[in-house]
């Protein structure tokens, strides 16, 4: 069966063809009104980006999306998850103060902001769901109990698998930290053989994974208490840290498939996607920091399916030339895979794949463009 994604593109010639204005025919288009009734409680799934990165989906826009919401009489109120990482949303007091710094205040949303898995990340919904790898899905507490989801993404490129959009921010965004660390455990780093000893990883790790034997002086990693959150492979200068890239990395990607369905079970027919293709950058915006975009920005899409929506993105970034002073490692042409092209070993097709054969989705799709 063939899931229909609707696509603006950003082209504007007056007031009323406005991004706003767009974002809000998508909504209409989609007949996302139809998805909730009066009372609801629809959790918008956001990132509200970290400390520093400025990619991230602007609250100006969201706002339309709201206010349609809120056209249906349902309560809406904007949600994310603590993180794995030990960065500035690590706890819910941290990751308030986050988004309020990014622009996510009540004067502009209009809308409550509530961090799905509690303080410290222990609100925590356990959801049945029997897969390939998960059992147990570890879903945000308030992400669970909403009557409804509203997924907005910004669609962008991911170090660990190829891109980040719809299926990402079901996966590794509505799940706890618990549930995060069980996505990432498969993909923890390894010190190679070109190692210094220099000890920069041993100062980045945040708790205290990598410790040293003095005679010959050799670091390791206790992977007992590693959390997989990749801050030595990040602070080493020698890269002396990797990861294992074939093995690890295509499970790690079926994990989020795993719990991508994990955050929907629930919700059926009561969920709606819009991913965001703007700032096509190489990084997730959990980064402190914003790369060059890797090809122009392309508009908008929405869909009820998460697959095919993450697929049309994807074909679309694909049909764009690459922009020469990015990341790329080459000046990819029309067709090729852009991410690809920014993280050479990592297929991000498989996630796709992988969450059409567990139900989540189908890659067939039909762009209608609005």
């Amino acid at each position: 069966m063939v899931s229909r994604v609707y696509f603006s593109d950003l082209r504007s010639e007056n007031e009323n063809d406005n991004k706003g204005n767009k974002l809000i025919k998508l909504f209409n288009k989609a007949n996302f009104g139809d998805l909730y009734n009066e009372n609801d409680l629809i959790g918008i799934k956001i990132h509200f980006g970290e400390r520093g990165n400025d990619a991230y989906i602007s609250p100006t826009l969201i706002r339309y999306l709201i206010d349609e919401i809120k056209k249906t009489g349902a309560k809406p109120f904007l949600t994310d998850t603590n993180t794995l990482y030990f960065g500035l949303r690590h706890n819910s007091v941290d990751h308030l103060q986050t988004a309020v710094l990014n622009g996510f205040s009540y004067s502009v949303v209009g809308v409550p902001l509530i961090i799905a898995d509690g303080l410290n990340s222990e609100h925590e919904a356990l959801v049945e769901i029997n897969q390939k790898h998960i059992k147990t899905a570890k879903i945000g507490g308030d992400i669970f109990n909403a009557d409804g989801l509203f997924v907005a993404s910004h669609f962008k490129g991911h170090t660990l698998s190829g891109f980040g959009g719809a299926i990402k921010n079901l996966a590794m965004g509505c799940a706890t930290i618990n549930g995060k660390l069980e996505q990432h455990e498969i993909a923890k780093p390894i010190i190679q053989d070109n190692c210094i000893n220099c000890g920069e990883c041993e100062i980045a790790c945040p708790v205290n994974a990598i410790y040293v034997e003095e005679s010959p002086k050799n670091y390791f990693i206790n992977y007992d208490e590693c959390v997989a959150c990749l801050d030595c492979k990040s602070a080493c200068s020698n890269t002396a840290i990797d990861l294992n890239w074939k093995e690890a990395i295509p499970q790690f990607i079926e994990r989020m498939g795993d719990y991508a369905l994990g955050a929907v079970k629930n919700k059926q027919n009561k969920i709606a996607y819009i991913n965001f293709l703007t700032d096509i950058t190489p990084h997730c915006d959990c980064f402190p920091f914003s790369d060059a975009p890797i090809v122009p920005d392309i508009g908008f899409l929405a869909s009820n399916d998460p697959v095919a929506i993450d697929a049309a993105s994807l074909y679309l970034v694909n049909q764009q030339k690459g922009i020469k002073n990015s990341l790329i490692h080459k000046n990819c042409g029309h067709g090729e895979d852009k991410f690809k092209g920014v993280w050479e070993n990592v297929d991000g097709n498989h996630l796709l794949e992988y969450c059409q054969d567990i139900g989540l989705g189908t890659t067939d799709f039909e762009i209608i463009e609005i």
